[in-house]
């Protein structure tokens, strides 16, 4: 029986990319369009996704020449992915109108007993199982982008506060301080929308 070839590794790949076979990038996209996907599909509109994961490629293929394999390149790509999806934010933040008639909460119920457990740290694949996620995405759409970029990770991603910190290139206390103010936050919009006390106000930076 003729055993399959070995798979060139991430590192001899890239390497071969910088002494100028552009095209085996190809291979890098093949391997890890996954990961990417999945990482730039939590925290981008769906409809913008596919051109989002593009996005982050052509800046590896840009930064190639930076990354460096003390760490695995998987590693430096997600870093990549989720500062692309934090400058997004921060360059077409816009606030969502979300219809509260259709969500109907009442206090104690339901979606409010969701919002709690994804704020308490559940699984992050609990969060995409709510069947009605969507005041939870309004609260998010209400805090600045480094706020909703911090929160998310830590509390929704199940991030630690380091891996959050290189990943949004943060100090490791900025992020505990943007995460706790985000978080206070959330639980203030959602605890006046649960009264009818909606109060929006203009996210900053």
């Amino acid at each position: 029986m003729t055993q399959e070839p070995a798979q060139p590794r991430d590192e001899e790949i890239i390497a071969r990319i910088l002494a100028g076979d552009s095209l085996a990038f190809e291979q890098l996209v093949e391997r890890h369009k996954a990961l990417v996907a999945r990482i730039v599909g939590r925290k981008v509109p769906r409809q913008e996704a596919a051109e989002m994961v593009q996005e982050v490629f052509i800046k590896a293929f840009i930064s190639l020449p930076d990354f460096r394999p003390l760490k695995p390149f998987s590693h430096w790509l997600s870093t990549l992915a989720v500062r692309a999806c934090h400058d997004y934010w921060r360059a077409h933040y816009r606030r969502r109108e979300v219809p509260f008639s259709a969500l109907s909460p009442e206090p104690g119920g339901k979606e409010e007993s969701r919002v709690e457990a994804a704020m308490a740290g559940e699984a992050p694949d609990r969060y995409q199982e709510y069947e009605d996620w969507e005041l939870l995405d309004w609260a998010l759409g209400q805090l600045s982008p480094g706020d909703r970029m911090a929160v998310t990770l830590v509390n929704l991603e199940g991030y630690s506060i380091a891996e959050a910190a290189e990943a949004l290139g943060w100090s490791q206390t900025m992020v505990k301080v943007r995460a706790f103010r985000a978080r206070r936050k959330l639980q203030t919009l959602i605890s006046q929308t649960m009264k009818g006390e909606v109060r929006g106000e203009a996210p900053q930076t």
